[in-house]
């Protein structure tokens, strides 16, 4: 048996119906407990996170970063390779309707992700004189147990720091090699030379890094999507009728032409949905955890437009490009079939927008994720092991240049996987509390009362 046969049954355990039943069904629960949040408060959380858009942020520093840094480095880990390579290989795997499964993965999602942003803004500590968060933070001292929070903080070093970041850096040396037929090899070290420049300044350069590039990089792609979106606008109901249809009945949807079940469907839309708007796998936490807030509500708020605009808006066109240019059926795979569809749309500068966005957001993917890797590089080890960690990181990207995609993919979801487990413990675990913090931020806080959570 090949490794790719054995990393394949690995997953169909991992992350079959118990695990997307526990990953969807967290997420349920704290939309019920919370009241269908990510509805009452959408309006709330706008203004939250874009009402000082324009206004000047304070630098981050070892006390933390702005609730818009904070943001902008939560959402440069979610828009990655998920929302390129992640979307299309769920539409290859899993059919259209695997979009659909998505949908559903990142409204309950939002739930799960206010949750997590909560508590890490809870449960942070002083390292070496840095505030830090996490949540193998609030997993030890909130459910009160370190061996969780060790198996967590190992498992997301593995998981995003080193084998994300493989998956990161594979997406981007394809699409250069199709683009501009660069070797792998050479877009590998290249990248490797970018991120070692961005992460050696600290919390201060990644946060003002993602501030500055999240934004711009984000605004380019969604113009390019619609823009081939609107071309072909008669097939924009045509697609959602296959994206709907096919989450029920994939053969029906395609006529036959991709060869998926609903199980399958199911299984690639809930795990790139994970994979994507990453709710309840207890990356994006690290950042909410550092943001300047004075109420921690408000941060989970600001975490819940993460999603919307990761997979609600980004991932969405995506799927409609692939659809609406007939991609889909074309056979191809990941971030190739991504590109198929911006060649059909824009022509021959189709593969050169895919691959400098891609580069972009492979790039700001893998900054986010180093920095919540070395998150908990410093609750196992402090400082000291900082430095160990970025070398290993560089020279994990070099080589997921050099691995194929699908193993790559495989692997990613095993140790995302692994790290889902205790992350969702603690969350159940603690979800009475969360409950405590909304209801005092809309009792207290909102109306100028003495609060219990507030910051000072």
């Amino acid at each position: 048996m090949d490794i790719m046969a054995i990393v394949n049954q690995i997953n169909s355990i991992l992350w079959g119906p118990v695990m997307l039943f526990l990953l969807v069904g967290t997420g349920v629960i704290f939309t019920y407990k919370l009241r269908f949040i990510q509805i009452r408060k959408l309006k709330i959380a706008w203004d939250q996170t874009f009402g000082g858009l324009f206004k000047k942020s304070d630098k981050a520093d070892a006390d933390g970063m702005s609730s818009f840094q904070a943001l902008t480095t939560a959402i440069a880990a979610q828009v990655g390779t998920g929302n390129l390579a992640g979307v299309a290989t769920a539409v290859a795997m899993g059919g259209p309707g695997a979009i659909f499964w998505m949908w559903i993965s990142g409204f309950f999602g939002m739930g799960t992700i206010f949750a997590e942003a909560v508590l890490a803004q809870l449960h942070t500590e002083r390292v070496d004189g840095e505030i830090t968060g996490g949540p193998a933070y609030y997993i030890k001292k909130g459910l009160g147990s370190k061996f969780l929070a060790g198996f967590f903080a190992v498992s997301i070093i593995l998981a995003l720091g080193f084998m994300g970041n493989m998956v990161q850096s594979s997406s981007i040396a394809e699409s250069v090699l199709v683009a501009f037929n660069i070797p792998k090899i050479v877009t590998g070290f290249i990248v490797a030379l970018l991120v070692g420049l961005i992460v050696m300044g600290g919390i201060g350069r990644i946060a003002s890094f993602t501030e500055r590039v999240v934004p711009i990089m984000a605004a380019f792609y969604i113009l390019g999507s619609l823009i081939i979106v609107l071309m072909n606008y008669d097939m924009i109901l045509p697609s959602l009728r296959m994206i709907v249809v096919g989450a029920f009945n994939p053969m029906a949807a395609t006529g036959g032409i991709i060869g998926a079940s609903i199980k399958e469907a199911f299984r690639y839309g809930i795990a790139r949905g994970l994979f994507s708007n990453e709710a309840g796998m207890g990356s994006t936490p690290h950042a909410h955890a550092v943001a300047k807030v004075k109420h921690p509500a408000e941060q989970g708020l600001v975490a819940i437009m993460g999603v919307v605009i990761d997979t609600g808006i980004v991932c969405t066109l995506t799927a409609l490009v692939i659809l609406n240019t007939g991609a889909f059926s074309s056979g191809l795979f990941g971030a190739q079939l991504t590109q198929e569809g911006f060649i059909r749309g824009f022509g021959g500068f189709g593969s050169t927008f895919v691959a400098i966005c891609l580069f972009f957001f492979a790039l700001s993917t893998i900054i986010g994720w180093y920095y919540f890797g070395e998150s908990n590089i410093k609750f196992l080890f402090g400082k000291k092991g900082i430095n160990w960690y970025r070398i290993i990181v560089l020279v994990c990207i070099v080589v997921g240049t050099t691995m194929s995609a699908e193993i790559v993919w495989e692997l990613a979801d095993t140790f995302n996987g692994l790290m889902v487990i205790p992350n969702l413990v603690a969350l159940l675990g603690l979800a009475s509390f969360v409950v405590k913090v909304v209801n005092d931020y809309e009792e207290n806080f909102t109306k100028d009362k003495p609060s219990t959570y507030q910051n000072s």
